[in-house]
């Protein structure tokens, strides 16, 4: 078996070889100017496509690398502008809470002046029970704002429910729509008596159950049902609600219905708590 030839050309000749031709090729230029132009000739030839390539690539690159750099600054612009959207969306946003508080303290202080027989103090809802209803929450003052069990709740103009529980900084409220309780009420126009009572169930309709009308009163739809005098807790002359539907009952001595309770059991926020228990005889 032969060994294959090892063919290597040294370094060294490609750059002797390379040399010679550069020198002969200066040679020839120098005795002949013609061959020189014709030199010129084929190395345009070979050379002015390269240039023309190298140009554009060029141009290429540098068109890259402008729009790059207008692609950076409008993505830093639109960085800014979306900073400056979030801050004013924030300051919109805290723009409307603070005219939604606003219009809530005057409904309060409307409703503070539609009573000023008893002395009030506002106070903020920090709790509540499951569910969509405020039928049983917590407030963020007690024994340290003056505030006592049985104490009566207002609010959006009407009677809200009485306080159950008092701690230093706390008292939790139970609202006349928590099942089971009982308010005892009068008719505006009248002073016929009734009951209103807290269904939860039925308070999805937006509405209370009223009961023990007597069959020869007067309570028609539309009255208004202030809280009665008779109440064993509740103060007298708060607005409850208005009547919505009346019907006799079974045993034809009374009459029941429904009743629109003025408050809105689904979006308290603030209350008044009345600084006054109702005083009754022992």
């Amino acid at each position: 078996m032969k060994k294959p030839i090892d063919f290597k050309i040294k370094t060294k000749y490609v750059l002797w070889s390379l040399t010679g031709i550069c020198v002969i090729l200066i040679a020839l230029s120098l005795l002949n100017p013609s061959i020189n132009s014709g030199i010129k000739n084929a190395v345009s030839y070979v050379i002015t496509p390269v240039q023309k390539g190298i140009n554009s690539m060029g141009l290429w690159f540098t068109d890259k690398t402008d729009r790059l750099k207008e692609l950076d600054q409008v993505m830093k612009e639109n960085d800014e502008l979306k900073l400056k959207i979030d801050e004013l969306t924030e300051e919109n946003s805290m723009l409307a809470q603070n005219k939604y508080e606003l219009e809530r303290l005057r409904d309060l202080l409307e409703l503070d002046n539609a009573y000023p027989d008893y002395d009030k103090t506002a106070a903020h809802i920090i709790a509540k029970d499951n569910g969509n209803w405020f039928d049983s929450f917590t407030i963020d003052k007690g024994t340290n704002a003056g505030f006592a069990v049985d104490m009566n709740v207002i609010a959006n103009g009407g009677l809200v429910g009485i306080i159950t529980e008092v701690g230093t900084n706390y008292s939790k409220v139970k609202s006349i729509i928590f099942d089971g309780y009982n308010v005892s009420g009068k008719s505006a126009s009248s002073s016929d008596r009734c009951i209103v009572e807290g269904d939860l169930k039925l308070i999805d309709s937006g509405l209370l159950r009223i009961s023990n009308i007597s069959m020869n009163s007067t309570v028609k739809v539309g009255d208004m049902i202030l809280t009665s005098p008779i109440s064993t807790k509740y103060l007298p002359g708060i607005l409850i609600g208005y009547v919505t539907e009346l019907n006799n009952d079974a045993n034809d001595l009374t009459k029941s219905g429904y009743l629109i309770p003025v408050v809105d059991f689904e979006h308290l926020e603030e209350v008044l708590v009345i600084k006054e228990l109702k005083k009754t005889e022992e």
